[in-house]
């Protein structure tokens, strides 16, 4: 307690350049831990909704009754954002008629190219703010490490005799901000590497499954039905589905 009083009292009673670091310092401190807090659970939702999506993916229903429901929700995100771009894009194609199945694919492969880089921007919002936190607060906490001590010598000329008492509360400023500093620059550093790790991660599964949903596309296109159908990644090969649904697709 007595620690924390000390340190307000050197805040209070620091120059005004020191007070205008530190309060940039407590401000940047408190963006990046509202980024922190806002990132962790879009991250997390993000993950969860893409384990969800997969298991409806790859249960062997009907796709298009899967992007019917998708659509009639609105505001798809994630895998089930790309899933509905591309199955779009391919079931309009289909209906101009008189196109080549290469064609075809492209064509979806483009639109859930589009709807990735939308999702991986928005999945990296604001991570630049915490890089930028973490890289820049120890040298702004350093400038006022340097305006303190060079405060606290200056006044040292107004005085015939220099001792530790004279110069110690001018060091103990300079040095509170860099505390701050490093406070608010350490929790933005580890942040940043833990959540573009895991917008790394979904990243990858996105482009597996865009791989694996272009491969149903293209059986689809190339068998010329009308509705795809995703089998379970055990299910076997396109033998196994049912004959009944032309265009089927096999397992990933």
């Amino acid at each position: 307690m007595n620690g924390q009083l000390s340190i307000i009292r050197l805040v209070v009673e620091a120059s005004i350049p020191v007070q205008i670091v530190v309060g940039l310092l407590l401000l940047a401190s408190l963006t990046s831990w509202a980024i922190i807090f806002r990132k962790r659970l879009l991250l997390w939702r993000a993950t969860r909704e893409a384990d969800q999506f997969e298991n409806n993916f790859w249960s062997g229903g009907d796709l298009a009754q899967l992007y019917r429901a998708i659509e009639s929700h609105g505001g798809a995100t994630g895998m089930a954002s790309i899933f509905e771009f591309g199955f779009r894009e391919f079931a309009r194609q289909r209906q101009q008629g008189s196109i080549a199945a290469d064609q075809l694919l492209e064509g979806a492969r483009r639109a859930m190219r589009v709807a990735q880089l939308k999702e991986i921007d928005r999945l990296e919002h604001s991570l630049a703010t915490l890089a930028t936190v973490g890289s820049t607060s120890p040298y702004v906490g350093l400038f006022g490490t340097v305006w303190g001590i060079m405060t606290a010598f200056s006044s040292l000329g107004d005085v015939q005799q220099a001792t530790l008492a004279s110069v110690a509360p001018g060091i103990s400023e300079a040095l509170v901000t860099t505390a701050i500093g490093l406070f608010a620059a350490i929790p933005a550093v580890v942040a940043y590497n833990r959540f573009a790790d895991q917008v790394g991660r979904l990243e990858v599964r996105f482009d597996a499954f865009m791989e694996e949903f272009s491969t149903i596309l293209q059986r689809h296109a190339a068998r010329g039905g009308s509705t795809p159908v995703a089998a379970p990644p055990t299910a076997g090969s396109a033998a196994a589905m049912p004959a009944a649904v032309p265009g089927t697709a096999g397992a990933r």
